[in-house]
C-alpha cells in the first residue's frame, strides 16, 4: 500500500514536467497534435490536484483563491501575448476573453455545479449574503468593463478614452482587493463550507504538510503555464479546422478560454459532488471576480504602456446574452437555495451563447 500511495503521487507530480516535454518537442519540431492534445488534458487534472492539495493545508476560503488567481494570471500573460504578437487584429481580444471566461463561468460551471450539488435531495444551500454580494461587484465590473464603452461620448466607437480606461481599471483593481479582503479577512465565516451531513471525506481529511503544500504550489504554477503554452500550440490546429469548417473565428478564442478555466471547472464541480456548494461557488465566483478585476488592469497598463488600441464594448447579441446571465444568476443564487431547474437554466443559456457564436 505504501508503495501504491507513492505511485498515486509520483503521477500528478511528474504530469507538469511531461507537459513540458511535450512543448520543448514541438519547438525542436517533433510535435504531434494528438499527443499535445493528450498531455494538455493530463497537465489539467495534474493541475487541479496540486489545487486541491495546496488548498487543503491553508484551508477555505484562501484554497479557493489559490486556483483562481494562479489561472488569471496566466490567462493575463496569454492575452498580452496575443496583442503585442498581432496589434491590428487584436484590439478585441481581451473584450472576447473576458466574455467568453464570464459565460462559461457563469453558465457552463455554476450550472454543473448546481445541477451536482442539488443531486440529493432536490436542493443545495449556500450562504445568500456571499453569493449575492460577489454577483453584485461582478454585475458592476462587466457592465463598466464591457457594456458602459458603447454609450461614451468622447471617442466614436464602442472604446474609451485613456483617462476612462484608466479609471475603469482602477476601480475593477480595487473592487477585486475589497473583495478578497472580505473573502480572507472581513467575512471570512461567510465563505466557509458547511459540511453538514458529512459526506464529503476530503473536508476531514489530515492535511498536508507544509513542504508537500509549498512544492504542490509550485507544481501548480509549473502546470498552469505549460497548459497556457500547450493551448496556445493548438491554437493554430483548432483555428484551420474551424475555418474549414465555416464556422467564425471566436469560436477559437471559447475553445481556448475553456482550456485555460479547465483546472477551475474540474475542481469546482468536484467541491459540489462531495456537497460543499460554497467552496464551489467560491470558486466559480471568485474566478470570475479575479478574470475581470486582475485581466482588465493588466491589459490597460500594456496598452498604456505599448500604445496598443484597446477595444472592450461589446455588440448588441453579446450585451444582451451577458446581461441574461446575471440576471437568470441573480435569481438562482436570491436565496440562498438552488434546484435541479437553476442549473439546467445556466446550461441552456451557455448552449444559446454557444450556437448564436458558432451561426451568428
Amino acid at each position: 500500500m505504501p508503495q501504491l500511495a507513492g505511485l498515486g503521487r509520483l503521477v500528478p507530480d511528474a504530469m507538469p514536467f511531461l507537459g513540458w516535454l511535450v512543448l520543448i518537442a514541438g519547438c525542436v519540431g517533433f510535435e504531434i497534435i494528438g499527443i499535445s492534445a493528450l498531455a494538455l488534458v493530463c497537465v489539467v487534472l495534474a493541475a487541479v490536484h496540486h489545487a486541491e492539495v495546496a488548498a487543503h493545508r491553508v484551508g477555505e476560503p484562501v484554497g479557493t483563491l489559490i486556483l483562481a488567481v494562479a489561472v488569471t494570471v496566466i490567462e493575463v500573460g496569454l492575452i498580452v501575448a496575443l496583442m503585442l504578437a498581432d496589434p491590428v487584429t487584436t484590439t478585441t481580444v481581451a473584450r472576447d476573453t473576458v466574455l467568453a471566461a464570464s459565460m462559461i463561468i457563469l453558465n457552463l460551471l455554476l450550472g454543473p455545479c448546481l445541477l451536482v450539488g442539488a443531486r440529493h435531495d432536490g436542493t443545495a444551500r449556500f450562504t445568500r449574503t456571499v453569493a449575492t454580494a460577489t454577483l453584485a461587484a461582478l454585475a458592476t465590473l462587466l457592465v463598466l468593463t464591457l457594456v458602459l464603452p458603447n454609450y461614451t461620448t468622447s471617442t466614436p466607437g464602442p472604446v474609451y478614452t485613456p483617462s476612462q480606461l484608466g479609471l475603469v481599471a482602477t476601480f475593477s483593481l480595487i473592487l477585486y482587493i475589497i473583495f478578497v479582503f472580505v473573502q480572507t479577512v472581513k467575512n471570512r465565516d461567510y465563505f466557509l463550507p458547511t459540511d453538514t451531513d458529512g459526506t464529503d471525506p476530503t473536508s476531514h481529511a489530515t492535511p498536508p504538510t507544509t513542504a508537500r503544500a509549498w512544492s504542490s504550489f509550485a507544481l501548480l504554477v509549473v502546470g498552469l503555464v505549460a497548459v497556457v503554452l500547450l493551448a496556445k500550440s493548438l491554437s493554430n490546429p483548432l483555428e484551420d479546422a474551424v475555418t474549414a469548417a465555416g464556422a467564425p473565428i471566436a469560436v477559437v478564442g471559447i475553445a481556448i478560454a475553456a482550456i485555460v478555466l479547465l483546472p477551475e471547472g474540474i475542481a469546482a464541480v468536484r467541491a459540489a459532488y462531495g456537497t460543499r456548494l460554497q467552496t464551489s461557488l467560491n470558486l466559480t465566483l471568485g474566478s470570475a471576480m479575479a478574470t475581470i478585476g486582475l485581466t482588465i488592469p493588466a491589459v490597460a497598463i500594456v496598452s498604456f504602456a505599448l500604445g496598443l488600441p484597446l477595444t472592450l464594448g461589446l455588440d448588441e447579441k453579446g450585451t444582451l446574452l451577458l446581461m441574461m446571465s446575471l440576471f437568470v444568476a441573480a435569481l438562482s443564487l436570491a436565496r440562498g437555495r438552488t434546484t435541479l431547474l437553476h442549473g439546467a437554466v445556466h446550461l441552456t443559456n451557455f448552449a444559446a451563447y454557444l450556437v448564436l457564436t458558432v451561426i451568428p
